[in-house]
């Protein structure tokens, strides 16, 4: 695992170079709905407000699509973990973009199997070429994978 995510950060360093790239902050609320059986998902799920924030990259690739990884910290009570997506971001209009990817998590102290891959999908509205709102969710697939809806605001540096 740890050979595929030094190639993933050689890939993104090198696509870097050739492409515009901006740096910034995100940070917002969570809920993160918990539930025993994914197959159930919806019934009788319990339901926790949260925190998050961190960074991201945003690699301009074409006027309308962009890779975006993240890196977010986030709490929940006792709960807490790494968030890191990595997007293919694609502008539908003047200011929305739809984002959808894998992300990769590591959980603190929850789960004997602190690492899962699960899936994002992300829509966000820009204020301007510096500042966004956006909402995005977290889909886990395993057995007690916790989803989590995210609601935040991003800042470019």
């Amino acid at each position: 695992m740890k050979k595929y995510a030094l190639f993933l950060i050689f890939c993104l360093v090198s696509l870097s170079l050739f492409a515009q790239t901006d740096i910034g902050v995100r940070g917002g609320v969570n809920i993160t709905f918990f539930n025993e059986n994914q197959e159930e998902f919806g019934l009788d799920a319990t339901a926790e407000v949260g925190y998050f924030g961190g960074f991201f990259v945003d690699v301009t690739i074409s006027e309308y699509f962009h890779i975006q990884p993240e890196v977010l910290y986030t709490g929940v009570g006792e709960f807490k973990f790494i968030n890191a997506p990595i997007y293919a971001k694609y502008y539908v209009a003047n200011n929305v973009s739809l984002a959808v990817g894998p992300s990769l998590n590591y959980f603190f102290d929850f789960f004997i199997n602190k690492f899962k891959v699960r899936a994002d999908i992300s829509a966000a509205y820009h204020f301007s070429d510096t500042v966004e709102t956006n909402l995005k969710y977290t889909l886990g697939f395993e057995e007690f994978s916790p989803n989590v809806l995210f609601l935040g605001v991003g800042i470019k540096l």
